[in-house]
């Protein structure tokens, strides 16, 4: 058979591709040798989570108004909250975080979030990947315009990789990324790997008959082969945390056991997003036990272990979390809240100055609300990546990160490289 691209596409019809098969588009890079910069690991809190329970302010009267039944009490009491400066505390699922903050690696921001007022959590999640609150007529990610805009020679397949069936869209641009469910699937000989086979086989033809043209279609498949080739040497069977972490057995925990596994195989990581769904907890939320201590346990549980496991590679290693929005002050009569607004961030890492809450905190009384009674924000969520983004992945274009927003001063969240 003439294999044609026409051919092709018919053939692809057929498959069933795997989730890892890569999103790409090509552009040219210039220099910058890879491991200078730190790796990234971003933590998106699908759902809109309640950032007034997890980074909880103990010091403010009106938070325990607002939560007759939902608030967690203040430090000392049953169930209290974890102090962490005296007007702020962690929610007691979060213990295991606790001591990172002690050490000074974990840093926590309040009052932080997206400028636009949308309680839509497809709008909001939309804007804050592309990093253009109110925008969409930017179809890239904030991620995506990072590693378009600084220099590399890394063209390792794993440059950039989203763990999940779908690249997240803060990935999205001109630098190839790779959709990435399970290491697992790149092992084309274990389960089930007829597909696989098909699939490999049918670009491996491809591949051939366009051999020593420099156009789209072989440039992906060779990029494929090697991809298959890398990481099936990352047997994830075969992988043992190191430093005697042990990840929680959830959706969670595996996904950052499998970036931890791919930065110790010194694949060329540079980026990894990480998805933790269920944060929308409009009833049964908890206080400081139900729905969203669970959530946060597994949370913090899987942080830990991924800093235990990578151990000093955590000096090189910058992990951020965010949520597309948080929730309501008051709590509902369904006990949970409703969609808010202001919201809360944390960053983890050797390079972080930790140890310390940041934001301006604008008080949570009725007058001092916003919208239909929310939390107001502080920080853009862009100044708290603008300043990652320079200080630790070494990239002094934040106009390009961030189109049309002026970065204000930092807050000092990070030592610069």
């Amino acid at each position: 058979m003439n294999l044609t691209r026409r051919n092709f596409v018919q053939a692809l019809a057929g498959l069933s591709l795997p989730a890892w098969f890569p999103r790409m588009a090509f552009a040219a890079s210039p220099d910058v040798v890879p491991g200078e910069r730190d790796i990234l690991v971003c933590l998106f809190m699908r759902g809109g989570a309640d950032g007034l329970n997890i980074v909880v302010p103990v010091g403010d009267s009106d938070y325990y108004k607002a939560r007759p039944s939902l608030a967690i009490a203040e430090p000392g009491q049953a169930d209290g909250a974890l102090d962490l400066d005296g007007f702020f505390g962690l929610h007691p699922a979060m213990a295991p975080l606790k001591d990172l903050y002690d050490d000074g690696v974990l840093a926590a921001i309040q009052a932080v979030g997206s400028p636009d007022d949308t309680r839509s959590h497809f709008d909001a999640m939309d804007f804050m990947e592309r990093g253009t609150p109110g925008e969409k007529l930017i179809d890239s990610g904030w991620l995506g315009r990072h590693l378009a805009s600084v220099q590399s020679t890394n063209d390792s397949p794993f440059r950039a990789i989203g763990m999940g069936r779908l690249l997240q869209t803060s990935l999205r641009g001109p630098v190839p990324a790779t959709a990435l469910q399970s290491i697992a699937e790149f092992h084309l000989g274990r389960g089930q790997s007829e597909p696989l086979v098909d699939f490999q086989d049918t670009l491996a033809r491809l591949y051939s008959t366009q051999e020593g043209e420099e156009d789209l279609l072989s440039v992906q498949a060779q990029q494929t082969f090697d991809a298959i080739e890398t990481l099936s040497a990352a047997d994830p069977l075969a992988y043992q945390p190191e430093n005697g972490a042990q990840y929680p057995v959830s959706e969670l925990g595996f996904s950052l056991l499998q970036v931890a596994q791919m930065i110790k195989a010194d694949l060329g990581l540079e980026v990894a997003c990480v998805d933790a769904g269920g944060w929308d907890t409009h009833e049964g939320e908890g206080g400081a036990e139900g729905r969203l201590g669970q959530l946060l346990g597994d949370l913090a549980s899987s942080l830990a272990a991924f800093h235990t496991d990578l151990g000093e590679r955590m000096a090189r290693i910058t992990v951020v979390t965010m949520s597309e929005f948080g929730r309501r002050v008051s709590e509902n009569a369904a006990g949970g809240t409703d969609h808010g607004h202001g919201n809360c961030m944390f960053l983890l890492g050797g390079g972080v100055a930790g140890g310390r809450v940041y934001g301006d905190w604008p008080g949570l009384a009725p007058d001092q609300r916003v919208g239909p009674g929310d939390l107001d924000i502080t920080t853009d969520f862009r100044t708290v990546l603008a300043e990652v983004v320079e200080k630790r992945l070494l990239n002094p274009a934040s106009a390009e990160v961030f189109p049309d927003f002026e970065v204000p001063a930092f807050l000092g969240l990070v030592h610069p490289l």
